[in-house]
């Protein structure tokens, strides 16, 4: 697939005063000595301030499923611009927000009739919580507070989302603060029985059978719900055993909770399909979105929700509120025209299945790194990829880095995340990018100590 070429910025070299922004998941202070700043972006590239191409390995964050600045997504928010740039979304209601939400609920089927918009997967997490609290109150089962996520897991930055996610570096400084009775799962990570799977490792569904002894400690009428990531992204790409996910779905059903996939990364095309369940045949209660609702052109994220959830609101004299939570930007005009066109542009381009023709390409590529220096795990999942690394005695992280600074400054962006090199390229990627990408991972490996 042709890439545009890029056009000119005059200027563009120049770096601006960096040290207002304090810069998000970031070691500012390296950073503003060592920046690597990018100043435009087309189809699978970015170009940096020095006028270097650099191939995206990772949908900027996840996100630009669609590669970046997709026309027609620019130009739907161009025309949107023309029309409506904002409307309350308390009490008014403007028609792109009612079009997306048709759109997205019968392309996700399996029941999820209702969609509440949020602005980003963190409060998309936190507006899935809420739901499932004030589900069980408006049932007369008030008594089911206690909410169940797992260890590793990341379910973005809101208190909620800290709550019941598993990543230590997030939570240890506002542990006084986090939500109560909350619980976890253990993670699926075990080098010792998975190490190098190719997709879902066969060893593993038993792990699910601790939310049986979550149960019986705190007792199911406490628990209104259970949230994991179908594939866990931000720890590494840790993929669900065979059996797992559908063995939480069978002990959910039996207690009465309530099932809440967070597919934020997985979602849009990045494991194959629109969402998990049509992959893996397991459907939750609830399924959180955003990154590749809009190919990451404009914020939006949103909570999926089975009709059976959005009845048990619908009670009551009709004049009065059902469900005292929103945000501002709910439903924005330009994310829902983002939305629609990216929507359009998966199903129309054939995006799904080329991510789904595409994982073998990338397992086989990622896994030929499998004795380059320093790896002890390759794990692959969709369009979707991590290389572990053994760690450096007394620097944990370090080495991972430097990989991410020697891809950066060789012409490819990954990520790392703690001792892992996570790649996720978008839906457009060839195959040809695909090595490209996993040879500078492996010129970094070698170069790197």
């Amino acid at each position: 697939m042709s890439q545009p070429a890029f056009q000119s910025l005059p200027g563009a070299a120049s770096v601006p005063d960096l040290d207002a922004y304090w810069m998000p998941f970031t070691h500012n202070r390296y950073f503003k000595q060592h920046p690597r700043m990018v100043v435009q972006a087309e189809g699978m590239h970015y170009r940096t301030a020095d006028g270097r191409r650099v191939l995206d390995g990772l949908s900027g964050l996840w996100c630009s499923n669609a590669g970046h600045r997709h026309p027609r997504i620019v130009e739907a928010v161009k025309r949107q611009l023309d029309v409506l740039d904002y409307a309350p979304p308390f009490q008014t209601g403007h028609d792109k927000a009612f079009e997306l939400a048709t759109a997205l609920t019968r392309a996700t089927g399996r029941g999820f009739d209702h969609v509440f918009f949020a602005n980003s997967g963190s409060e998309a997490v936190d507006t899935a919580l809420k739901i499932a609290l004030a589900y069980h109150k408006a049932r007369g089962d008030g008594g089911r507070f206690r909410l169940i996520g797992r260890a590793r897991g990341y379910h973005g930055v809101g208190f909620g989302g800290i709550s019941v996610g598993g990543m230590v570096a997030n939570r240890k400084a506002f542990a006084s603060a986090l939500l109560p009775g909350v619980d976890h799962l253990p993670h699926t990570h075990d080098l010792a029985h998975m190490a190098f799977s190719r997709g879902q490792p066969a060893w593993g569904a038993h792990l699910a059978e601790d939310l049986e002894r979550i149960v019986q400690l705190h007792d199911a009428s406490t628990i209104a719900a259970v949230i994991v990531e179908p594939m866990q992204g931000s720890a590494g790409v840790i993929v669900p055993p065979v059996g797992y996910l559908e063995r939480l779905r069978e002990i959910c059903t039996r207690h009465g909770i309530l099932l809440i996939f967070d597919e934020v990364i997985t979602g849009f095309g990045r494991i194959g399909p629109l969402f998990s369940a049509d992959r893996l045949g397991v459907v939750p209660d609830i399924v959180t979105f955003a990154k590749g609702i809009t190919s990451g052109v404009v914020p939006l994220g949103g909570a999926l929700v089975q009709k059976s959830i959005y009845d048990a609101f619908m009670t009551g004299p009709e004049h009065l509120v059902e469900f005292f939570h929103g945000y501002t930007y709910s439903g924005h005009p330009l994310a829902c025209a983002a939305g629609l066109a990216a929507l359009d542009v998966y199903f129309q381009e054939g995006l799904f299945e080329r991510s789904a023709a595409l994982e073998g390409v990338l397992a086989d590529a990622v896994h030929s790194l499998r004795d380059e220096p320093h790896v002890i795990d390759i794990r692959n999942f969709g369009l979707a990829a991590a290389i572990e690394l053994e760690s450096r005695p007394g620097a944990p992280s370090t080495r991972a880095m430097e990989i991410f600074h020697h891809c950066f400054d060789h012409g490819a962006m990954v990520r790392y995340t703690g001792e892992n090199i996570a790649i996720g390229p978008a839906l457009i990627v060839t195959e040809a990018q695909i090595a490209e990408l996993v040879d500078r991972v492996r010129q970094a490996l070698r170069a790197v100590a």
